[in-house]
């Protein structure tokens, strides 16, 4: 399945709450689901009842859409989640934070999981001091994010790391915002980790 490349501003709506998609603009009066609270189209103001499918299926596309990740990639860490130890759903989560580009944005390195996305494709991280490429890496606990030295003179990065510096930081994650270097203390138990998702739906969703 292709990468959406519409305005991401419709997918907020369509599941009727902010993804902080689009950066600095979630957090501003601007924000489309505060002007626009209902879902886009002809029929968006139309009152609708979910069907248990129907509910279950928003939970799997609003935690998908929330992390930037396609169809066949959250099937498949859907199924490393289940064969883990653990309560699936919050396997599933688990792993979602762990991404290289969720860990980026989260730390403030980047205004949103799409630009963490982009800097990582452009060769401007490593881990533990080996450049990193790959926005889907999964890090594990005692890994260290780091800005690479050619991209921390850019003033691109540096309006970045100025913009997001009052950002909270997940309390799992230990960032030094003068090093720009952010270490994994421990991957994320289900109360660390603030997202809009019904892990359970998306296990149900699944397992139909």
């Amino acid at each position: 399945m292709a990468r959406y490349t519409g305005a991401v501003c419709r997918l907020c709506r369509r599941e009727g709450q902010k993804l902080f998609l689009k950066g600095e603009r979630c957090y501003s009066d601007k924000c489309s689901v505060g002007i626009r609270g209902y879902a886009p189209g002809q029929h968006g103001q139309g009152r609708k009842k979910s069907s248990e499918y129907g509910l279950q299926l928003r939970a799997k596309q609003t935690a998908r859409r929330f992390y930037g990740v396609q169809e066949n990639q959250f099937h498949h860490y859907f199924e490393v989640a289940e064969r883990k130890q653990g309560v699936t759903g919050d396997n599933l989560l688990r792993i979602l934070e762990s991404r290289l580009d969720n860990v980026v944005y989260r730390v403030g390195f980047a205004n949103s999981r799409a630009e963490a996305r982009q800097l990582v494709g452009h060769g401007h991280f490593e881990v533990n001091g080996k450049r990193v490429d790959i926005a889907s890496y999964l890090l594990k606990a005692g890994d260290t994010v780091s800005v690479c030295e050619k991209a921390r003179n850019s003033e691109k990065m540096k309006a970045i790391i100025e913009v997001n510096g009052a950002r909270p930081v997940p309390e799992w994650i230990d960032v030094d915002r003068e090093k720009l270097t952010a270490k994994v203390i421990a991957l994320p138990n289900r109360e660390q980790i603030e997202a809009p998702v019904e892990e359970q739906l998306i296990v149900e969703f699944y397992s139909r």
